[in-house]
């Protein structure tokens, strides 16, 4: 069946800059928000812009968000001409196969599964951030300027300019030149990594590309150089609303406290109008006992508090025994705080467990851009009466099997 607009989402990164977060799991799969993760904003922004054909090109430890996805029924994407597709790497009679070698090259490699919706339109995604975007008003830009391609920025102050890729353009927004990472940026337009494409027009750069000797197969170092050196139309499109890259401790720490800021929050997931949709797992209600106090948190079903909870974000299943502690701190599920134990400004990964009277992380000022966020890895236990210093990374990694940090 044809469509007008196929979407394929970037979900194989590894994360490398999450460190203990992403030892076991791809950047999109990390849990963020309370009951989410990642890749849930990218897929429900498709199903609220009316796309309703995803390929999800995974490739870094994809299990666990293969599993995660399932035939795409939780984002209502579990339809028999269009839904969720999970497009791995592979081989063909008489080649050996490789792994995506870049964006571009992820694309190129699923040229076959886009012909088959023949759309007019591609849009390119990436799933490790989180934004609430409306992809269709972004669809319309590009068809209203007739652009062989359109690129979304974000403006930013000039001295963060020299971080991303940067867009030069016209009075009309029409792009003439792009680049990366400038010392001596002459504009604040920065690219979010968010693209849309003519089909026809990408489909051949994308071939041309991958003939290309010595190429990254990248969008910003060869696809988007390329299309602007022959003279094609580019586009901006600007957009104004919430959206962060996820891809350090810091900034997903950052994340997860911008949706606790109730009612002022940037990213509002109580918007009826543009529901984010997820995979729920099957726990009992949370219980709050009779010892415990919260303040202006988030607990998830199948939580036990017992303690203290503050500012913070408890995913389902996080047990929190009576005398503990818990500030400004996230909570992955089934992560577990001791009696008498003290986490803040800390992330906790799924199924960790703080020892009884320990001590992790300090406190610090939430708007310090250089605080530290301790981090404690899956299936991590740290000891009883453990000392683990801000800004400190347990990566399961490092230690043995059944060995205490």
């Amino acid at each position: 069946m044809k469509k007008e607009c196929v979407a394929m989402l970037l979900a194989g990164g590894q994360g490398s800059r999450l460190y203990a977060l992403t030892k076991n799991v791809a950047k999109p799969a990390v849990p963020f928000g309370g009951k989410y993760r990642i890749i849930d904003f990218p897929l429900s922004n498709c199903v609220n812009s009316g796309i309703d054909t995803v390929g999800v090109l995974t490739q870094y430890r994809p299990l666990e968000l293969n599993s995660y996805l399932g035939n795409g029924e939780p984002w209502d994407l579990d339809i028999a001409d269009g839904g969720v597709h999970i497009l791995s790497p592979y081989s063909t009679s008489g080649e050996s196969g490789s792994w995506y070698k870049g964006a571009a090259n992820a694309i190129y490699q699923n040229i076959g599964f886009i012909d088959q919706y023949d759309p007019d339109y591609v849009i390119v995604l990436s799933g490790d951030n989180i934004s609430k975007m409306d992809y269709k008003d972004m669809l319309e830009t590009h068809k209203k300027a007739g652009a062989a391609a359109t690129i979304s920025v974000l403006t930013v102050t000039m001295e963060e300019a020299k971080r991303f890729g940067i867009m030069n353009c016209n009075p009309d927004d029409t792009i003439y030149e792009f680049e990366e990472k400038p010392a001596h940026p002459k504009s604040n337009l920065a690219s979010m990594g968010v693209y849309c494409f003519t089909w026809s027009k990408l489909r051949k750069y994308l071939i041309e590309d991958e003939n290309t000797p010595g190429s990254a197969n990248d969008f910003g170092k060869n696809i988007i150089p390329n299309m602007l050196n022959n003279g094609e139309k580019m586009v901006v499109y600007r957009f104004n609303g919430y959206w962060k890259d996820v891809g350090t401790i810091a900034s997903l720490w950052d994340a997860n406290m911008d949706i606790l800021n109730i009612p002022n929050a940037e990213l509002d997931i109580y918007d009826k109008e543009w529901p984010l949709y997820a995979r729920n797992p099957i726990v009992p209600p949370h219980y709050i006992g009779e010892h415990a106090t919260t303040n202006h948190s988030f607990v998830a079903g199948g939580c036990v508090v017992d303690g203290e909870v503050d500012n913070s974000i408890l995913f389902n299943s996080v047990t929190i025994e009576r005398g503990a502690s818990v500030r400004y701190s996230i909570l992955m599920p089934g992560a577990t705080v001791k009696a008498g134990a003290v986490v803040e400004y800390s992330i906790l990964a799924e199924n960790s467990v703080i020892g009884a009277g320990a001590v992790v992380g300090s406190e610090q000022d939430p708007q310090d851009p250089n605080k530290k966020i301790a981090v404690v890895g899956s299936k991590v236990s740290v000891g009883p009466g453990a000392v683990i210093e801000a800004g400190a990374m347990l990566n399961p990694e490092t230690l043995k099997g059944g060995e205490e940090a």
